[in-house]
């Protein structure tokens, strides 16, 4: 058996290291693998309860690299679960991935009422909570992949899907059970109406040949919105503003446009065709939290994953929570809505990523 063992230590590849079980079985992880990664390996259950290891016989911190020829054993108890502190010193993709999805499922109320509010003012307070129960709300959540609402509502306060498509997909579903026109008067108290007024941009009685930017105001004094901070390529609508200060260009379902009466509403687009046409594109801003494990220079490895997205950052705000998390409050400048999403998307290939959403200045 000694021999065994020495041959084991002796011939293995360097990326590798080989452990065994109580029972005598081996296991190969990457190297540097931790007893948690090991916990892991053997079922996500053991891994989710783990409390402790034993290497050799002896007692071990969940955060002991493994040695060629350990044997391995891991204590498992009811009431244990993963701390956000294990992906410090967990290596393999497996088993980090199960730690955030424990975090995630373990949040879900949380992340479901996150994902409910952005709806909710995306879409305006009257007869949403009907909506949500409706028929194209329910095909919308399969068409993302989801099998009810509350998993959709779930996904999106987690930032696993976009706003933006969880909203076209409403909008397509509405069109396709009852095609409805596109009014300017976003207050209704029936559900499928409201979607069919708000999601439904009122864009196409709008003409396309002006050089303005938006259409809709031509010829008028307007400017945008400072509290939801509206980008090209979202709908978007008009408020005729008090005083002097003309029409101020807000997005739809900003709770801003809510409190305010319908006959100072008027519809407005983006011109699609100028923004083309541009050589230079304007960047427009907008504020974005993202919630990370809290380790030090995160802050600092995202301002660089931005600049190497060619993203320009003008604000940074970082507040720290128990539990080995941080919200980290962003002002960025992006070109349109497309971009943003398109910056999300990297961004959410960060391990340290846990989550992340647009959020309006009253948030």
């Amino acid at each position: 058996a000694n021999e065994f063992m020495d041959d084991i230590r002796g011939n293995l590849f360097d990326e590798d290291v080989y452990v065994f079980t109580p029972n005598g079985d081996v296991m190969s992880l990457t190297r540097g693998a931790t007893t948690v990664d090991f916990a892991y390996r053997i079922h996500t259950e053991v891994g989710n309860h783990c409390s402790g290891a034993l290497i050799n016989g002896r007692i071990v911190t969940l955060d002991t690299e493994l040695q060629n020829g350990d044997i391995v054993e891991i204590i498992t108890q009811k009431n244990s679960h993963p701390s956000l502190d294990w992906l410090n010193y967990a290596v393999t993709s497996g088993a980090r991935n199960r730690i955030r999805q424990w975090y995630k499922r373990s949040h879900r109320d949380e992340n479901m009422a996150r994902g409910r509010d952005m709806l909710e003012k995306a879409l305006g307070k009257n007869g949403f909570e009907a909506m949500l129960k409706s028929e194209p709300a329910q095909t919308a959540a399969e068409r993302c992949n989801y099998p009810n609402v509350d998993d959709l509502l779930a996904g999106l306060g987690y930032g696993e899907v976009t706003l933006n498509l969880v909203v076209n997909r409403l909008r397509e579903a509405v069109k396709a059970q009852q095609p409805i026109e596109p009014t300017a008067n976003i207050k209704t108290e029936d559900s499928e109406t409201l979607l069919a007024e708000v999601i439904t941009s009122p864009s196409k009685s709008l003409t396309r040949t002006s050089d303005a930017p938006i259409l809709g105001v031509e010829g008028l004094l307007h400017h945008m919105a400072g509290c939801c901070h509206p980008l090209p390529g979202e709908p978007i609508i008009g408020v005729v503003s008090m005083g002097s200060r003309g029409i101020a260009i807000h997005r739809q379902g900003c709770p801003n446009v809510e409190r305010i009466a319908g006959d100072r509403l008027i519809p407005v687009s983006w011109n699609a065709g100028e923004t083309a046409a541009s050589k230079r594109l304007p960047t427009y801003p907008v504020q974005v939290r993202i919630e990370v494990i809290d380790r030090v220079g995160v802050l600092k490895d995202i301002l660089s994953h931005l600049s190497d997205l060619q993203i320009n950052v003008h604000k940074a705000q970082v507040k720290t929570f128990p539990g080995q998390t941080a919200e980290i409050d962003l002002g960025l400048d992006v070109r349109d809505h497309s971009h943003l999403e398109q910056t999300f998307n990297q961004l959410r290939k960060m391990t340290d990523v846990l989550s992340l959403y647009r959020v309006s200045e009253a948030d």
